[in-house]
């Protein structure tokens, strides 16, 4: 898909849109000389990859110099006021605007574009057909599992270093239990509209 389009082609992509609690985390990854043998055979849709098949790709990702890398987020506070559709589309902007030098064109993982100065197409089900965009999966994965497995030492009874914010039953057994934080969604499944603990 990157050699029809041609020039400049980043993929974008997001993780984080279901779950209770956390940013929602978007990634742009292109890759301008074509992507190496080695490297194309680490990447899938990263739904697909075990944790350590992510992360062994991700390593790979940030070492390669035939990547480039831009990640983007949009916080609680952005999901609330903006829904998570608008939060997503806010990260993939963010991330394509901190790539080193500006995409010809993106190719969005998904059928609803962000706002960009660059051309768009919209792939859905794009992470399993383009390298590109299975990569900025990859990145925007494990960047939001870091990151909610830093918040998990603040507050461990939630288990987001095992389930990342998803409304897994023991998550939400401990939300009904113990109240919502200042990091969980407003509104999303069980989690009331204003947070009860800090």
């Amino acid at each position: 898909m990157e050699e029809q389009a041609g020039g400049r082609v980043a993929g974008v992509d997001e993780a984080g849109r279901g779950p209770l609690a956390g940013p929602v985390v978007a990634a742009a990854v292109v890759f301008p000389a074509g992507v190496p043998p080695a490297l194309a055979a680490l990447l899938d849709d990263s739904k697909k990859l075990s944790a350590a098949r992510r992360e062994a790709a991700y390593a790979a990702l940030l070492t390669s110099p035939d990547a480039e890398i831009g990640v983007g987020a949009a916080s609680v506070a952005e999901i609330t006021a903006l829904n998570i559709l608008g939060a997503s589309l806010l990260a993939m902007r963010r991330a394509v605007l901190r790539l080193p030098m500006a995409p010809g064109l993106a190719l969005i993982d998904g059928n609803r574009p962000p706002r960009l100065d660059c051309a768009i197409r919209c792939v859905v089900g794009g992470d399993g057909k383009s390298l590109s965009i299975a990569a900025a999966s990859i990145v925007a994965k494990v960047v939001r599992d870091r990151a909610m497995a830093r918040l998990a030492v603040r507050y461990p009874e939630y288990g987001w270093d095992g389930n990342a914010g998803y409304p897994t039953a023991a998550h939400r057994a401990v939300l009904v239990r113990l109240g919502a934080t200042p990091h969980h969604r407003p509104g999303f499944g069980p989690v009331p509209q204003s947070a009860t603990r800090v």
